[in-house]
C-alpha cells in the first residue's frame, strides 16, 4: 500500500553513518560476545553452560520475532523515534544484565529487553540508509559500512568480550554496551527523519502476535530436541501452523482492503526472495560457527575467555577486509558473483575447522575462521542491497523489518542448531563438534545453489520495476 506521508529532502551529513553503523555494530556484538563468557557466566550465576547458551539463542529469537512488527511501527511512530526508543530499551537491558544475580534476570535484561530494543532500532537503520543515499554506488558504500559494522561486531564480540571478561568481569562487557548506546544517542538526537510519521495509520495487532508467536514456538521446538524429540517436533509443527495462520490472516486483510502487518507484495520480487534466503544462511553460518567453535574451545579444551576471543581475531580480520571492499568490488563484479564467491569461501572454511577438531592448540582454527570471515563479509552488503533496493520508499519499513527478521532468524537457527546438537552429545564432546559442523556445511552448499539463481547483473531497475508491480 502506498504511503501519503510527506517526503522531506534530507542531505546526510558526514557524521550520519556513525550512529547507524555503531548501532548495527553493538547489536551484532551482543549476539556473539557472550559466546566466550560461557564458563565465567555459568559459574557466577550458578547455572549451566547450556543455560547461558539458551539465553543467547533467546536474545536472537526475540530480535527475529519482533523485527517485523517493530519495523512496521516506524510508519506510525517515525524512524527517528523508533531508533531512539530502541536504543533506550537496549541500554536499560544492558544495565539489568550487568547487575543480574541469576539466569532469570539475565534473560530479562539480555534476551528480552536487549532483544526488543534491537528489534526496534535496527529497521530504522536500514530505512534511513536507503532514504539518505539514493544512488547505487553511494548506497552500496553506505550499506557496505553498516554491514561491515555488523559483521565486525559479530566477529569482534568474542575478542572484545573475552578481553573485558579477563581484565575486569563479564558484567563489564554489558557496561561496555551501555556506554556505546550513550554515544549513539548523542548522535541520534541530531538525525532527521526523511518521512513524516503517520500516527493514524492502522497497525495489525493480530498479525504482529501471530508472526512473533509462530517464530518463537518454532525455534523453541528446535531447542527442545535434546530433551524430548516428540515435543520438539510438535512445537515446530505448531510454530509452522501459526506462521501459516499468519499468512492466511494477511491475505484476508488484503481481500478486505485493509492494511496487514506484512504485505504479500513483498514476496513478489524473485530477486528479493532469493537474497533474503542468502541473508538467512549468512547469519546462520556466522553465528552458528561462532557458537560452535567458542563452546568447543571453552568446554572441551578448557580455554578461558581471552584465549578463546583472541583466536576469533582471524574471523574479524576476514570480515573487515572483505566487507569494506564491497563498494569497490561491486563495480567490478555482479552482486550475484560476490554472494556465490562468499558462500564458496565460507564453504572452504568449514571443512578446515572440521579437520582440526582433533589437532591440539587453538591456532589451527585460525585459517578456517579467516576463510569464514572473508566469505561472510563478502556477501553481507550485496545481499542487503538487493533486498532494500527492490522496493520503493513507502515499503521500506516493511521490507527492513522483514529483512532484519530473516537475518536474525538465521542467527537464531544457527545457535539453536549448534546448542541442540551439542546438548545431545551422542558420543562425547569431540563427536558433538563434528556432528554440529555437518549441517553448517550443508547450509553453505545450499547457499551456493540459491545464489546461483540470482540475476547476473542486478541494477537499480529492479527497484523501479517492483514499485509498479507491488
Amino acid at each position: 500500500m502506498s504511503s501519503h506521508a510527506e517526503v522531506r529532502l534530507v542531505v546526510p551529513a558526514k557524521w550520519t553513518l556513525v550512529p547507524l553503523a555503531l548501532a548495527q555494530f553493538i547489536c551484532s556484538f551482543a549476539g556473539s560476545n557472550m559466546n566466550v563468557m560461557l564458563t565465567d557466566m555459568s559459574q557466577d550465576l550458578d547455572t549451566t553452560v547450556q543455560g547461558i547458551q539458551i539465553s543467547i539463542t533467546l536474545f536472537l529469537l526475540v530480535m527475529a520475532a519482533l523485527m517485523i512488527p517493530f519495523g512496521k511501527l516506524t510508519v506510525q511512530l517515525g524512524r527517528k523515534v523508533c531508533f531512539i526508543v530502541g536504543l533506550a530499551v537496549y541500554g536499560l537491558g544492558a544495565i539489568i544484565s550487568a547487575l543480574s544475580p541469576g539466569l532469570g534476570v539475565l534473560i530479562l535484561g539480555n534476551s528480552l529487553l536487549e532483544g526488543a530494543g534491537t528489534a526496534l532500532l535496527i529497521p530504522p537503520v536500514y530505512i534511513l540508509v536507503t532514504m539518505y543515499w539514493t544512488g547505487l554506488s553511494e548506497r552500496v558504500r553506505a550499506f557496505g559500512i553498516v554491514s561491515a559494522a555488523g559483521g565486525i561486531g559479530a566477529a569482534t564480540g568474542p575478542l572484545i568480550g573475552g578481553w573485558i571478561t579477563a581484565a575486569f568481569s563479564w558484567r563489564a562487557a554489558f557496561g561496555f554496551q551501555a556506554l556505546i548506546i550513550v554515544i549513539i544517542l548523542l548522535f541520534a538526537v541530531r538525525l532527521k527523519d526523511p518521512l513524516a510519521r503517520e500516527p493514524d495509520r492502522p497497525f495489525d495487532v493480530v498479525g504482529a502476535i501471530l508472526s512473533a508467536l509462530g517464530l518463537i514456538v518454532f525455534v523453541i521446538g528446535i531447542l527442545a530436541a535434546d530433551n524430548n524429540l516428540l515435543l520438539s517436533l510438535g512445537l515446530m509443527a505448531a510454530g509452522a501452523g501459526v506462521i501459516a495462520l499468519f499468512f492466511w490472516w494477511v491475505r484476508r486483510l488484503e481481500r478486505d482492503k485493509r492494511e496487514p502487518l506484512l504485505s504479500t507484495a513483498l514476496f513478489r520480487s524473485r530477486v528479493s526472495n532469493l537474497a533474503l534466503v542468502t541473508q538467512n544462511f549468512q547469519w546462520l553460518l556466522l553465528l552458528g560457527t561462532s557458537m560452535l567453535v567458542a563452546s568447543h574451545l571453552q568446554v572441551v579444551r578448557g580455554y578461558d575467555a581471552i584465549e578463546t576471543g583472541i583466536i576469533f581475531s582471524a574471523a574479524t580480520l576476514g570480515i573487515l577486509v572483505s566487507s569494506l571492499s564491497a563498494s569497490s568490488l561491486v563495480r567490478r563484479f555482479s552482486q550475484r558473483t560476490l554472494i556465490i564467491a562468499g558462500f564458496v569461501i565460507t564453504g572452504v572454511g568449514l571443512p578446515l575447522l572440521l579437520l582440526v577438531a582433533a589437532v591440539p592448540g587453538a591456532w589451527p582454527f585460525a585459517p578456517g575462521l579467516l576463510a569464514i570471515g572473508l566469505g561472510v563479509g563478502l556477501m553481507l552488503t550485496p545481499s542487503v542491497n538487493l533486498v532494500q533496493s527492490a522496493f520503493p520508499e513507502e515499503q521500506q519499513g516493511e521490507i527492513s523489518g522483514l529483512s532484519r527478521s530473516i537475518s536474525n532468524l538465521g542467527s537464531s537457527f544457527g545457535t539453536a542448531l549448534v546448542v541442540t546438537v551439542l546438548a545431545l552429545n551422542v558420543a562425547g564432546p569431540g563427536d558433538g563438534y563434528v556432528l554440529a559442523m555437518v549441517p553448517l556445511i550443508i547450509v553453505a552448499i545450499a547457499g551456493i545453489v540459491v545464489a546461483s539463481f540470482l540475476p547476473g547483473r542486478a541494477t537499480t531497475s529492479t527497484r523501479v520495476e517492483n514499485s509498479h508491480t507491488g
